[in-house]
Parts: structure tokens; sequence; C-alpha cells
């Protein structure tokens, strides 16, 4: 499941996966979320939590998130991801070299200053 988390400046989009992400909750929250913000601020920040609930993704969420990635990798301005997978924190530490705005990886313990540095 993906949550939008409220409270933050308007030109972000922070959210919190938990249990067993799937395609469909790419399709009816993240990707419009993403597509919404988008049309309305060009460039947007993403604070992306991967709750310690979080059991894993689906294929169809993996490639979900592959595709919002590619047809959109000018528009983020800042990412930032919270998770205490180590695979996941491996996986964006290797890929944030292709993405051309600042990404940051957090634990879950360290989600204020996520926050904290996502808003700045």
């Amino acid at each position: 499941m993906i949550e939008i988390i409220q409270g933050l400046p308007e030109n972000i989009l922070a959210v919190i996966a938990s249990g067993k992400v799937t395609g469909e909750d790419y399709e009816k929250v993240l990707i419009p979320a993403i597509e919404d913000k988008i049309r309305k601020y060009g460039k947007i920040r993403m604070l992306y939590q991967l709750g310690q609930d979080f059991t894993g993704f689906t294929y169809d969420a993996m490639w979900d998130d592959a595709r919002v990635g590619i047809w959109h990798l000018t528009a983020f301005e800042k990412v930032a991801v919270v998770s205490d997978v180590d695979w996941i924190i491996d996986a964006v530490k290797i890929f944030k070299f292709v993405i051309p705005c600042p990404v940051k990886t957090f634990r879950n313990e360290e989600f204020p200053e996520a926050k904290a540095w996502i808003i700045e």
C-alpha cells in the first residue's frame, strides 16, 4: 500500500509504502499524484519512505517504478528515499548517479532528517 504523507510544502510529494506494494498502488495513487504535482509545479521533490512494515514490491510495481522514473526523469528537483531495507538503499546508491538531481538515502529512524533535507 502507498499512502500520501500530508503536511509538507506543496511542491513536495511525500509517500509511505507499507506491506506489499503493487502495480495498482502505483497506478491509482503514486503515478496520478506525481503527474498532478508536475502539472502544477513543473519540478517537484519526492520523499519516498518504505515503512518498517514494508514487505516488498510486486513485479508490476517495480515495472511501474522504472517507467515513472524514466518518463519523468528531469521533473525531480530532489529525491529522498527512507528505508531500512539494505538492498533498496544499495540500489538507490548505485542508480543515483544516472538521476539528474540530488538523491539521498536515510534510515527510518532518520525520517526527520530526510524531511528537513527534502524541504531545504
